[in-house]
This record gives C-alpha cells, sequence and structure tokens, in this order.
C-alpha cells in the first residue's frame, strides 16, 4: 500500500526532472545555472528564447502526448480486458493521421496554420462517434474491437492511396513525416490548441474510472451491481476519442507507449484500471520526454522522429507484453 500511495508523487517528480534536463539537454547544452534564470525569466534573451521557445515547449509536448496516450491505454485496457488494448487498437489514431495528411495532400496547410491540428482532431471525433454508435447498439466488446479495427484498416489504405497519389516528393516527405510523429518545432500556440481535447478526453477518462474497476468482475457482474455498460463503453470510448486526436494533433503519429506504460503501472495499484490511469499517464508522459532527449542527442546527422524511436522501444515491449501474457494462460 507504501508503494501505491508514493506512485504518484515519485512519477510526478521524475516527470519534472525529465522535463528540467530536456531544457538543459540538446544540441549545445545549457549550463543549470544559464537555464534556471531563463525558465524565470531573468536571463539572458537568447537563454530565454531557447528555453521558451524551443526546449519546454518540446518537452512539454512529449509530456502532454506521452499522458494522452498513456491514460488512453489504461482506459482501454479496462474497457476490453486486454492489456494489448491501446488508442490506435480502435483507429482513431489512424483516422486522425488520415485527416492531417488529407490536408496536407490538397495542400490546404496554406490557408491556415490551423488546418493540420483541426483536420486532425475533426478525423479523431468521426472515428470516435462511428465508435460511439457502435458502443450503443452492440452490447458485444469484441464487435466494438472489430469496428475499431475497420476503421483503422481503412484509414490506412486511405492514407496509403493518398500517398500513391500524391503530387510531387515534397508533399509526400511532409505526409510521411507527420505520420512518423515528432515534437520537434512545437510552439505554446499550438500546445494550447491541443490540450483543450487532450484535457477534455482526460477528464472523461477519470470520471469514467469506477466502471472500469466494476468490469474486472466481468461484464455480467458488473451490469449486475448496476453498472450501465452501454455509457460506460461510450464515455471510454470518447474519452480517448479525444485525448488521442489531440495528441495526434500535436506530435502526429505515435504508437506503443500506450500499451507499454499501462502494463509497467499495473502491478502497482494491484491490476486495477481505475487507479492505473492517472500513473500511467505520468509514465507514458515521462517515457516520451526521455525518449524525445535520446532523439536529439542521438549523433545522427537527420534528427530521427520521436514516433520511430518510440516504435523500436515499445515493439519489442509489446512482443514481449504479448508472450508474458500468453504465458500466464498456458
Amino acid at each position: 500500500m507504501k508503494t501505491d500511495y508514493l506512485l504518484v508523487p515519485v512519477l510526478v517528480f521524475a516527470s519534472l526532472i525529465a522535463i528540467f534536463l530536456a531544457c538543459l539537454l540538446g544540441s549545445t547544452s545549457m549550463p543549470v545555472d544559464r537555464v534556471l534564470p531563463a525558465l524565470l525569466g531573468v536571463g539572458a534573451n537568447g537563454d530565454q528564447i531557447v528555453i521558451w521557445q524551443i526546449r519546454l515547449p518540446r518537452a512539454l509536448s512529449a509530456f502532454l502526448v506521452g499522458a494522452a496516450l498513456g491514460i488512453s491505454g489504461a482506459a482501454l485496457q479496462g474497457l476490453l480486458r486486454n492489456p494489448l488494448a491501446e488508442p490506435g487498437v480502435l483507429g482513431v489514431s489512424a483516422s486522425a493521421t488520415f485527416g492531417a495528411t488529407f490536408v496536407i495532400y490538397y495542400g490546404l496547410v496554406g490557408i491556415s496554420a490551423w488546418m493540420l491540428p483541426v483536420s486532425a482532431i475533426l478525423g479523431a471525433l468521426i472515428a470516435t462517434a462511428v465508435l460511439a454508435i457502435a458502443a450503443v447498439r452492440t452490447q458485444s466488446v469484441v464487435t466494438l474491437i472489430l469496428v475499431g479495427v475497420g476503421i483503422s484498416s481503412f484509414a490506412g489504405a486511405a492514407m496509403s492511396l493518398i500517398m500513391n497519389l500524391a503530387p510531387n516528393p515534397f508533399t509526400l516527405s511532409d505526409m510521411i513525416n507527420w505520420m512518423m510523429g515528432s515534437v520537434a518545432n512545437r510552439s505554446f500556440r499550438e500546445i494550447g490548441f491541443s490540450v483543450p481535447f487532450i484535457a477534455a478526453g482526460m477528464g472523461i477518462l477519470f470520471f469514467s474510472r469506477r466502471g472500469l474497476s466494476a468490469l474486472t468482475l466481468g461484464e455480467e457482474a458488473a451490469s449486475g451491481i448496476g453498472l450501465n455498460l452501454t455509457q460506460q463503453r461510450i464515455f471510454v470510448v470518447i474519452g480517448a476519442g479525444l485525448a488521442t486526436g489531440g495528441s495526434v494533433a500535436l506530435a502526429g503519429a505515435i504508437g506503443f507507449v500506450g500499451i507499454v506504460a499501462p502494463h509497467f503501472i499495473r502491478p502497482f495499484v494491484h491490476h486495477d484500471p481505475a487507479r492505473s490511469l492517472i500513473p500511467s499517464a505520468l509514465l507514458a508522459g515521462f517515457i516520451l520526454v526521455v525518449a524525445d532527449i535520446g532523439v536529439r542527442l542521438l549523433p545522427t546527422n537527420n534528427e530521427l522522429k520521436l514516433g520511430v524511436v518510440a516504435a523500436l522501444i515499445g515493439a519489442p515491449a509489446f512482443v514481449w507484453i504479448a508472450v508474458q501474457r500468453r504465458g500466464s494462460r498456458d
């Protein structure tokens, strides 16, 4: 129990340290005696520009994206009672990414810088609406997963079609860069646009947390103690859709962190999905901040994309989780 109480404060402290290190480290490291005054707004103008316009927004973007994906993954795993579930499993991530690549293909980004994040969130909301309708009309979790797989497959095929029809290499490059996921060159304006959607989604998921605990007893038992299964599914699907759409609007497609973080948190909260939501968000945010620091420090000619690094780390972890799950059943 003591570990349970200390978990959130420890993760908060670790996240703050990681964000501070992200302000220190980069292509050119800055000492603490320059970073602290810059953070307080009393340092040299050049230092304040580097911290407040480049490094701090980038670190906060990584943390927010990770937090959104972490809490969404934990909630979906509780809803579907499957530790391999994550935001991508219901097609929300793919739909949001398709929305972004759509406006890149048609050159609508030139109309306004906000077209890209708006289209990503719109794509996520459309997928969320379809899933919400499916959640109302079906009583089967398996059917809900199949609908999500169908949405993800369709969005993936549509993205492939758009890439195949790209009018020039520059448009194709922009679409690929967005699909790879990155928090480079993010600003507080972009964070400010995505935060309301991420916060709304996380709030809905937190509000519905008690239903996730009831679902650990099974759907019939949960319904027997008064849980409205349809309402629970709608809340989790909409919450995950909003949070994931906001994260894609901010950083593009980033996978696997929504699976890995809840898996590591679960033993510390006695496998209670409700109590895993906040710790999973914090751990996923911490993981992406650390991964982005690694991206900036790696001695490569071209900076690696955060989504690529997250996949390289997360895919083996995903396989390990799947093997462990299979072993526990055998």
